[in-house]
Protein backbone atom coordinates (compact mmCIF):
# COMPACT_ATOMS: atom_id res chain seq x y z
CA UNK A 1 0.00 0.00 0.00
CA UNK A 2 2.78 2.38 0.94
CA UNK A 3 4.63 1.48 -2.21
CA UNK A 4 1.55 2.14 -4.29
CA UNK A 5 1.02 5.51 -2.63
CA UNK A 6 4.65 6.35 -3.15
CA UNK A 7 4.37 5.34 -6.80
CA UNK A 8 1.31 7.52 -7.36
CA UNK A 9 2.94 10.36 -5.45
CA UNK A 10 5.94 10.24 -7.76
CA UNK A 11 3.61 10.20 -10.76
CA UNK A 12 1.79 13.26 -9.45
CA UNK A 13 5.10 15.06 -9.02
CA UNK A 14 6.17 14.14 -12.52
CA UNK A 15 2.82 15.31 -13.96
CA UNK A 16 3.15 18.55 -12.01
CA UNK A 17 6.61 19.13 -13.41
CA UNK A 18 5.40 18.45 -16.94
CA UNK A 19 2.44 20.81 -16.49
CA UNK A 20 4.74 23.44 -15.05
CA UNK A 21 7.08 23.09 -18.02
CA UNK A 22 4.14 23.26 -20.42
CA UNK A 23 2.88 26.36 -18.63
CA UNK A 24 6.26 28.01 -18.97
CA UNK A 25 6.33 27.06 -22.62
CA UNK A 26 2.89 28.55 -23.15
CA UNK A 27 3.93 31.76 -21.44
CA UNK A 28 7.08 31.84 -23.56
CA UNK A 29 5.05 31.30 -26.72
CA UNK A 30 2.66 34.08 -25.70
CA UNK A 31 5.53 36.47 -25.03
CA UNK A 32 6.86 35.79 -28.50
CA UNK A 33 3.52 36.97 -29.89
CA UNK A 34 3.78 40.31 -28.07
CA UNK A 35 5.53 43.20 -29.84
CA UNK A 36 9.10 43.93 -28.73
CA UNK A 37 10.17 47.28 -27.29
CA UNK A 38 11.62 48.32 -30.64
CA UNK A 39 8.39 47.36 -32.41
CA UNK A 40 6.32 49.32 -29.88
CA UNK A 41 8.61 52.33 -30.34
CA UNK A 42 8.20 52.07 -34.10
CA UNK A 43 4.41 51.89 -33.81
CA UNK A 44 4.37 54.86 -31.43
CA UNK A 45 6.57 56.88 -33.79
CA UNK A 46 4.25 56.14 -36.71
CA UNK A 47 1.29 57.07 -34.52
CA UNK A 48 2.97 60.35 -33.55
CA UNK A 49 3.74 61.20 -37.19
CA UNK A 50 0.09 60.69 -38.13
CA UNK A 51 -1.03 62.89 -35.22
CA UNK A 52 1.44 65.60 -36.26
CA UNK A 53 0.17 65.64 -39.86
CA UNK A 54 -3.49 65.83 -38.78
CA UNK A 55 -2.67 68.62 -36.31
CA UNK A 56 -0.88 70.69 -38.95
CA UNK A 57 -3.84 70.34 -41.32
CA UNK A 58 -6.23 71.39 -38.54
CA UNK A 59 -4.27 74.53 -37.63
CA UNK A 60 -3.82 75.50 -41.28
CA UNK A 61 -7.57 75.22 -41.89
CA UNK A 62 -8.19 77.28 -38.73
CA UNK A 63 -6.00 80.06 -40.12
CA UNK A 64 -7.98 79.90 -43.35
CA UNK A 65 -11.21 80.10 -41.30
CA UNK A 66 -12.46 76.89 -42.90
CA UNK A 67 -15.20 74.92 -41.14
CA UNK A 68 -13.36 71.62 -41.69
CA UNK A 69 -10.71 72.76 -39.21
CA UNK A 70 -12.86 71.60 -36.32
CA UNK A 71 -13.10 68.01 -37.63
CA UNK A 72 -9.35 67.73 -38.14
CA UNK A 73 -8.72 69.28 -34.72
CA UNK A 74 -11.18 66.79 -33.21
CA UNK A 75 -9.24 63.86 -34.70
CA UNK A 76 -5.88 65.34 -33.67
CA UNK A 77 -7.06 65.74 -30.06
CA UNK A 78 -8.23 62.12 -29.96
CA UNK A 79 -4.86 60.89 -31.24
CA UNK A 80 -2.85 63.00 -28.83
CA UNK A 81 -5.00 62.00 -25.84
CA UNK A 82 -3.74 58.45 -26.29
CA UNK A 83 -0.19 59.58 -27.02
CA UNK A 84 0.16 61.89 -23.99
CA UNK A 85 -1.29 59.26 -21.65
CA UNK A 86 1.61 57.01 -22.58
CA UNK A 87 4.02 59.80 -21.60
CA UNK A 88 2.34 60.31 -18.19
CA UNK A 89 1.38 63.87 -19.17
CA UNK A 90 -2.04 63.50 -17.59
CA UNK A 91 -2.82 67.19 -17.71
CA UNK A 92 -2.24 67.15 -21.46
CA UNK A 93 -4.35 64.00 -21.75
CA UNK A 94 -7.29 65.62 -20.00
CA UNK A 95 -6.71 68.75 -22.04
CA UNK A 96 -7.38 66.82 -25.24
CA UNK A 97 -10.84 65.84 -23.98
CA UNK A 98 -11.57 69.47 -23.13
CA UNK A 99 -10.34 70.36 -26.61
CA UNK A 100 -12.78 67.86 -28.09
CA UNK A 101 -15.66 69.54 -26.25
CA UNK A 102 -14.42 72.97 -27.35
CA UNK A 103 -14.20 71.75 -30.95
CA UNK A 104 -17.88 70.85 -30.85
CA UNK A 105 -18.69 74.29 -29.40
CA UNK A 106 -16.40 76.05 -31.90
CA UNK A 107 -17.96 74.26 -34.84
CA UNK A 108 -21.45 75.25 -33.68
CA UNK A 109 -20.46 78.90 -33.04
CA UNK A 110 -18.65 79.29 -36.37
CA UNK A 111 -21.52 77.64 -38.24
CA UNK A 112 -24.02 79.95 -36.54
CA UNK A 113 -21.97 83.03 -37.48
CA UNK A 114 -21.51 81.84 -41.04
CA UNK A 115 -25.26 81.40 -41.49
CA UNK A 116 -25.87 84.94 -40.21
CA UNK A 117 -23.00 86.81 -41.93
CA UNK A 118 -22.22 84.33 -44.75
CA UNK A 119 -18.58 84.29 -43.61
CA UNK A 120 -16.44 83.68 -40.51
CA UNK A 121 -16.05 87.18 -39.05
CA UNK A 122 -13.29 88.22 -36.62
CA UNK A 123 -14.76 89.38 -33.30
CA UNK A 124 -13.14 91.97 -30.94
CA UNK A 125 -12.48 91.35 -27.23
CA UNK A 126 -12.09 93.99 -24.49
CA UNK A 127 -8.73 94.27 -22.68
CA UNK A 128 -10.44 94.14 -19.28
CA UNK A 129 -12.06 90.83 -20.25
CA UNK A 130 -8.70 89.49 -21.42
CA UNK A 131 -7.08 90.31 -18.05
CA UNK A 132 -9.99 88.89 -16.05
CA UNK A 133 -10.02 85.63 -17.99
CA UNK A 134 -6.24 85.23 -17.75
CA UNK A 135 -6.41 85.77 -13.98
CA UNK A 136 -9.03 83.05 -13.66
CA UNK A 137 -6.91 80.75 -15.81
CA UNK A 138 -3.85 81.19 -13.56
CA UNK A 139 -5.89 80.23 -10.48
CA UNK A 140 -7.42 77.23 -12.26
CA UNK A 141 -3.97 76.10 -13.43
CA UNK A 142 -2.58 76.34 -9.89
CA UNK A 143 -5.41 74.27 -8.38
CA UNK A 144 -5.23 71.71 -11.17
CA UNK A 145 -1.46 71.48 -10.77
CA UNK A 146 -1.78 70.74 -7.04
CA UNK A 147 -4.24 67.94 -7.84
CA UNK A 148 -1.87 66.42 -10.38
CA UNK A 149 1.08 66.73 -7.98
CA UNK A 150 -0.59 65.06 -5.00
CA UNK A 151 -2.87 62.49 -6.65
CA UNK A 152 -1.00 61.34 -9.78
CA UNK A 153 2.53 60.50 -10.91
CA UNK A 154 2.47 63.30 -13.48
CA UNK A 155 5.91 64.15 -14.86
CA UNK A 156 5.76 67.98 -14.63
CA UNK A 157 2.46 68.74 -12.85
CA UNK A 158 2.63 72.51 -12.27
CA UNK A 159 3.96 73.41 -15.72
CA UNK A 160 1.61 70.91 -17.35
CA UNK A 161 -1.42 72.32 -15.55
CA UNK A 162 -0.68 75.95 -16.45
CA UNK A 163 -0.19 75.01 -20.10
CA UNK A 164 -3.48 73.14 -19.97
CA UNK A 165 -5.28 76.17 -18.52
CA UNK A 166 -3.90 78.67 -21.04
CA UNK A 167 -4.44 76.27 -23.93
CA UNK A 168 -8.09 76.00 -22.96
CA UNK A 169 -8.37 79.77 -22.90
CA UNK A 170 -6.70 80.05 -26.30
CA UNK A 171 -9.05 77.42 -27.73
CA UNK A 172 -12.04 79.27 -26.31
CA UNK A 173 -10.81 82.49 -27.93
CA UNK A 174 -10.42 80.63 -31.22
CA UNK A 175 -14.00 79.39 -31.01
CA UNK A 176 -15.14 82.99 -30.32
CA UNK A 177 -13.06 84.22 -33.29
CA UNK A 178 -10.92 86.60 -31.19
CA UNK A 179 -7.70 87.57 -32.94
CA UNK A 180 -5.94 87.57 -29.54
CA UNK A 181 -6.00 83.78 -29.66
CA UNK A 182 -2.96 83.74 -31.95
CA UNK A 183 -0.86 85.92 -29.62
CA UNK A 184 -1.64 83.60 -26.73
CA UNK A 185 -0.91 80.50 -28.82
CA UNK A 186 2.53 81.88 -29.73
CA UNK A 187 3.61 82.10 -26.08
CA UNK A 188 1.95 78.83 -25.04
CA UNK A 189 3.50 76.86 -27.90
CA UNK A 190 6.99 78.24 -27.20
CA UNK A 191 6.77 76.83 -23.66
CA UNK A 192 5.36 73.57 -25.02
CA UNK A 193 8.45 73.20 -27.23
CA UNK A 194 10.68 73.36 -24.16
CA UNK A 195 8.57 70.86 -22.23
CA UNK A 196 8.51 68.31 -25.05
CA UNK A 197 12.27 68.63 -25.54
CA UNK A 198 12.62 67.92 -21.82
CA UNK A 199 10.41 64.83 -22.28
CA UNK A 200 12.52 63.85 -25.33
CA UNK A 201 9.49 63.83 -27.62
CA UNK A 202 11.34 65.61 -30.37
CA UNK A 203 8.87 65.12 -33.20
CA UNK A 204 6.05 66.66 -31.17
CA UNK A 205 8.45 69.41 -30.04
CA UNK A 206 9.07 70.12 -33.72
CA UNK A 207 5.31 70.19 -34.31
CA UNK A 208 4.81 72.82 -31.61
CA UNK A 209 7.72 74.83 -33.00
CA UNK A 210 5.84 74.80 -36.31
CA UNK A 211 2.73 75.86 -34.38
CA UNK A 212 4.60 78.97 -33.22
CA UNK A 213 5.21 79.97 -36.83
CA UNK A 214 1.66 79.07 -37.83
CA UNK A 215 0.25 81.11 -34.93
CA UNK A 216 2.29 84.14 -36.05
CA UNK A 217 1.02 83.66 -39.59
CA UNK A 218 -2.51 83.17 -38.27
CA UNK A 219 -2.33 86.47 -36.41
CA UNK A 220 -1.15 88.24 -39.58
CA UNK A 221 -3.79 86.57 -41.72
CA UNK A 222 -6.66 87.36 -39.34
CA UNK A 223 -5.36 90.92 -39.01
CA UNK A 224 -5.72 91.35 -42.78
CA UNK A 225 -9.25 89.93 -42.65
CA UNK A 226 -10.10 92.25 -39.74
CA UNK A 227 -8.91 95.30 -41.70
CA UNK A 228 -11.05 94.27 -44.69
CA UNK A 229 -14.07 93.81 -42.47
CA UNK A 230 -13.57 97.26 -40.93
CA UNK A 231 -13.20 98.73 -44.41
CA UNK A 232 -16.46 97.15 -45.56
CA UNK A 233 -18.22 98.33 -42.42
Amino acid sequence: MCLENSHFSNQDKNIGKVNQQLGIAKIADFSIMLPTNSERSLLLSAFEIFAVVISLIGVTLTIRRHMWCWWFNFLACSLYAYFFFGLRLYGETLLQFFFIAMNVYGFYYWLKGKRQDHEIRIEPIAKTLVLAQMGMVVIFGLLFGLMLKHFTDAAVPMLDSQLVAFSLLATYWTSRKHIATWILWIFVNIIYVGMFIYKEVFLTAGLYAAFVGLAAYGWWQWQQVKQKQLGHA
